[in-house]
């Protein structure tokens, strides 16, 4: 099975309530894959005061290649309440616009076992390539400085063969005078 490596830091959380009240600490973090078999993978729990919970630890994982989403849940008290759980999108950090080695700053909203808004989860996560590897996505070289090796620039969305540019302007044609004969 073919999978991705990816280092996730969990920052920290912000406005998680339990019971109406705020949630400080005590609490942890568990991020795994949608797939049917996951491995979990936890934080340790936090103790500090004031503020929201600050863990700032980084997981290293493996992501399976056919997996769609991250999940990350907010946990409190060894596992027996859920706080919140956040759906990410895998690509939300992988190819696109910018190198797969890239680090992204995210946020998400989390959701308590209701649906209920409950705080937000501020992460990073960096997909790990080899210097000297090969993009993934486009079977280029790559090196420290840029993504890319060559000196061809790429402009626009990446076509199917990485050949042609197609960029499209909306237009309202209720806003032009129709001519009348």
């Amino acid at each position: 099975m073919a999978t991705r490596s990816i280092e996730i830091t969990v920052l920290s959380a912000e406005n998680l309530q339990s019971n109406r009240k705020p949630l400080k600490k005590n609490s942890f973090v568990t991020v795994r894959t949608d797939s049917p078999v996951t491995k979990v993978y936890r934080t340790a729990e936090t103790d500090c005061e004031g503020g929201g919970p600050k863990w700032n630890e980084k997981i290293v994982m493996e992501v399976p290649a056919h997996a769609k989403n991250l999940i990350v849940e907010v946990q409190c008290q060894n596992g027996a309440r859920p706080i919140g759980a956040a759906s990410i999108p895998v690509t939300d950090f992988t190819g696109g616009w910018v190198p797969e080695s890239y680090l992204h700053f995210l946020s998400y909203r989390l959701r308590d076992e209701r649906g209920v808004r409950n705080g937000i989860v501020n992460i990073s996560v960096r997909m790990k390539v080899e210097e000297g590897g090969t993009s993934s996505m486009y079977g280029r070289k790559l090196s420290s400085g840029c993504a890319s090796t060559s000196s061809q620039a790429n402009w626009g969305y990446p076509a199917v063969d990485n050949s042609a540019v197609v960029t499209g302007v909306p237009v309202n044609w209720k806003s032009y005078s129709r001519v009348q004969y």
